[in-house]
Protein backbone atom coordinates (compact mmCIF):
# COMPACT_ATOMS: atom_id res chain seq x y z
CA UNK A 1 0.00 0.00 0.00
CA UNK A 2 1.41 3.52 -0.42
CA UNK A 3 1.03 5.93 1.93
CA UNK A 4 -0.25 8.41 -0.50
CA UNK A 5 -3.15 5.75 -1.08
CA UNK A 6 -5.84 5.93 1.66
CA UNK A 7 -6.07 2.89 3.56
CA UNK A 8 -9.17 0.72 3.59
CA UNK A 9 -11.47 1.68 6.91
CA UNK A 10 -10.72 -1.17 9.65
CA UNK A 11 -11.80 -1.79 12.84
CA UNK A 12 -10.16 0.60 15.57
CA UNK A 13 -10.08 3.36 13.29
CA UNK A 14 -9.86 6.60 15.06
CA UNK A 15 -11.47 9.72 13.53
CA UNK A 16 -9.90 10.85 10.33
CA UNK A 17 -7.25 13.55 9.95
CA UNK A 18 -8.44 16.67 8.40
CA UNK A 19 -5.63 18.34 8.49
CA UNK A 20 -4.12 17.74 5.40
CA UNK A 21 -0.84 17.33 6.98
CA UNK A 22 1.43 14.62 6.11
CA UNK A 23 2.58 13.23 9.20
CA UNK A 24 -0.55 13.72 10.61
CA UNK A 25 -2.37 11.69 7.81
CA UNK A 26 0.22 8.97 8.27
CA UNK A 27 -0.75 8.45 11.77
CA UNK A 28 -4.15 7.66 9.95
CA UNK A 29 -1.96 4.94 7.88
CA UNK A 30 -0.39 4.02 11.34
CA UNK A 31 -3.11 2.62 13.34
CA UNK A 32 -4.87 1.17 10.15
CA UNK A 33 -1.76 -0.84 9.36
CA UNK A 34 -0.90 -1.70 12.85
CA UNK A 35 -4.52 -2.90 13.56
CA UNK A 36 -4.68 -4.81 10.33
CA UNK A 37 -1.21 -6.49 11.59
CA UNK A 38 -0.61 -6.85 15.22
CA UNK A 39 -3.85 -8.55 17.17
CA UNK A 40 -4.82 -7.87 20.90
CA UNK A 41 -2.94 -3.72 20.81
CA UNK A 42 -4.39 -0.80 21.86
CA UNK A 43 -4.91 1.13 19.17
CA UNK A 44 -5.98 4.29 21.39
CA UNK A 45 -3.34 4.11 23.25
CA UNK A 46 -0.89 4.21 19.95
CA UNK A 47 -2.77 6.75 18.52
CA UNK A 48 -2.22 9.01 21.74
CA UNK A 49 1.00 8.64 21.77
CA UNK A 50 1.29 9.09 18.08
CA UNK A 51 -0.30 12.56 18.49
CA UNK A 52 1.30 13.97 21.34
CA UNK A 53 4.84 13.62 19.96
CA UNK A 54 3.76 14.85 16.83
CA UNK A 55 2.13 17.97 18.12
CA UNK A 56 4.94 18.55 20.41
CA UNK A 57 7.75 18.03 17.75
CA UNK A 58 5.81 20.82 15.43
CA UNK A 59 5.19 23.07 18.31
CA UNK A 60 8.99 22.72 19.29
CA UNK A 61 10.07 23.02 16.13
CA UNK A 62 7.75 26.69 15.77
CA UNK A 63 9.36 28.01 18.58
CA UNK A 64 12.71 27.01 17.78
CA UNK A 65 12.63 28.57 14.19
CA UNK A 66 10.46 31.50 14.69
CA UNK A 67 11.69 32.57 18.42
CA UNK A 68 14.68 30.72 19.57
CA UNK A 69 17.26 30.34 16.20
CA UNK A 70 16.16 34.43 15.69
CA UNK A 71 17.25 34.87 19.09
CA UNK A 72 20.63 33.21 19.03
CA UNK A 73 19.97 30.17 20.54
CA UNK A 74 18.81 26.58 20.42
CA UNK A 75 15.59 24.94 22.10
CA UNK A 76 18.28 23.32 24.41
CA UNK A 77 19.83 26.39 25.57
CA UNK A 78 16.58 28.37 25.59
CA UNK A 79 15.38 25.15 28.09
CA UNK A 80 18.59 25.74 29.95
CA UNK A 81 18.02 29.29 30.32
CA UNK A 82 14.46 29.24 31.19
CA UNK A 83 14.96 27.01 33.99
CA UNK A 84 17.67 28.92 35.49
CA UNK A 85 15.43 32.36 35.12
CA UNK A 86 12.83 30.39 37.08
CA UNK A 87 14.40 28.24 39.41
CA UNK A 88 17.47 30.15 40.47
CA UNK A 89 21.39 29.10 40.63
CA UNK A 90 21.43 25.61 40.30
CA UNK A 91 23.77 22.54 39.86
CA UNK A 92 24.37 21.82 36.76
CA UNK A 93 22.68 17.99 37.43
CA UNK A 94 19.63 19.25 38.53
CA UNK A 95 19.38 21.67 35.50
CA UNK A 96 19.75 18.36 33.23
CA UNK A 97 17.12 17.07 35.57
CA UNK A 98 14.43 19.75 35.15
CA UNK A 99 15.43 19.97 31.28
CA UNK A 100 14.76 17.04 30.69
CA UNK A 101 18.45 16.92 29.22
CA UNK A 102 21.80 14.07 30.09
CA UNK A 103 24.18 15.94 32.14
CA UNK A 104 27.00 15.25 29.14
CA UNK A 105 24.18 17.65 27.26
CA UNK A 106 24.17 20.17 29.83
CA UNK A 107 27.69 20.38 30.29
CA UNK A 108 27.94 21.00 26.30
CA UNK A 109 26.08 23.08 26.31
CA UNK A 110 26.87 25.33 29.85
CA UNK A 111 30.38 25.82 28.03
CA UNK A 112 28.47 27.78 24.92
CA UNK A 113 26.18 29.51 26.91
CA UNK A 114 29.26 30.49 29.20
CA UNK A 115 31.40 31.94 26.35
CA UNK A 116 28.20 33.99 25.07
CA UNK A 117 27.83 35.72 28.74
CA UNK A 118 24.74 34.17 29.30
CA UNK A 119 25.55 31.85 32.47
CA UNK A 120 28.47 31.69 34.60
CA UNK A 121 29.36 28.61 36.51
CA UNK A 122 30.84 28.75 40.19
CA UNK A 123 31.48 26.26 42.59
CA UNK A 124 29.04 25.08 45.51
CA UNK A 125 29.93 26.11 48.85
CA UNK A 126 29.02 22.98 50.21
CA UNK A 127 30.54 20.73 47.58
CA UNK A 128 33.92 22.10 45.61
CA UNK A 129 33.26 19.18 43.23
CA UNK A 130 29.69 20.76 42.28
CA UNK A 131 29.01 23.07 39.54
CA UNK A 132 26.35 25.72 39.79
CA UNK A 133 25.39 27.54 37.38
CA UNK A 134 24.17 30.99 37.19
CA UNK A 135 21.96 32.98 34.92
CA UNK A 136 23.89 36.31 34.59
CA UNK A 137 22.20 40.09 33.87
CA UNK A 138 22.80 39.61 30.11
CA UNK A 139 21.72 36.23 30.12
CA UNK A 140 18.26 37.24 31.79
CA UNK A 141 17.19 40.41 29.93
CA UNK A 142 18.12 38.79 26.32
CA UNK A 143 15.67 35.42 27.90
CA UNK A 144 12.75 37.96 28.99
CA UNK A 145 13.20 39.68 25.53
CA UNK A 146 12.77 36.51 23.59
CA UNK A 147 9.87 34.97 26.11
CA UNK A 148 7.96 37.78 24.91
CA UNK A 149 7.59 36.23 21.61
CA UNK A 150 7.54 33.31 22.67
CA UNK A 151 4.37 33.40 25.08
CA UNK A 152 2.89 35.54 21.87
CA UNK A 153 3.46 31.92 19.85
CA UNK A 154 2.24 30.30 22.72
CA UNK A 155 -0.59 32.23 22.62
CA UNK A 156 -1.26 31.42 19.52
CA UNK A 157 -1.27 27.97 19.51
CA UNK A 158 -3.33 28.04 22.10
CA UNK A 159 -5.88 30.10 19.97
CA UNK A 160 -6.74 26.67 18.53
CA UNK A 161 -9.19 25.82 21.59
CA UNK A 162 -11.52 27.80 23.84
CA UNK A 163 -10.94 28.56 27.04
CA UNK A 164 -12.84 24.83 28.49
CA UNK A 165 -10.90 22.73 25.80
CA UNK A 166 -7.52 25.20 27.49
CA UNK A 167 -8.34 23.82 30.77
CA UNK A 168 -9.41 19.98 29.65
CA UNK A 169 -6.43 19.59 27.85
CA UNK A 170 -4.03 20.68 30.74
CA UNK A 171 -5.74 18.85 32.90
CA UNK A 172 -5.57 15.97 31.37
CA UNK A 173 -1.73 15.89 30.54
CA UNK A 174 -1.13 16.98 34.14
CA UNK A 175 -2.46 13.82 34.95
CA UNK A 176 -0.47 12.22 31.89
CA UNK A 177 2.53 13.71 32.97
CA UNK A 178 1.41 12.48 36.87
CA UNK A 179 1.90 8.77 35.23
CA UNK A 180 5.46 10.06 34.64
CA UNK A 181 6.11 9.31 37.95
CA UNK A 182 5.31 5.53 38.10
CA UNK A 183 8.43 3.46 38.96
CA UNK A 184 7.66 1.12 35.14
CA UNK A 185 8.56 4.61 33.40
CA UNK A 186 12.45 4.81 32.35
CA UNK A 187 14.00 8.69 32.88
CA UNK A 188 16.77 10.09 31.03
CA UNK A 189 18.64 11.27 34.57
Amino acid sequence: MSLSTPAPKRPGRGPQSSSGEPALDFIDTAIDQMGHDVGGIDLDAARLVLLLHRVTNVVVYDLESTVHRPAGWSWAAFRSLFVLWLAGPLESNRVAELTGMSRQAVSSLTKTLEQEGMIERQTSADDGRAVILVLTGRGRRRLEAAYRDHNRREAQWASALDAVERTTLITLLSKLAGAGQQDWVSHRF
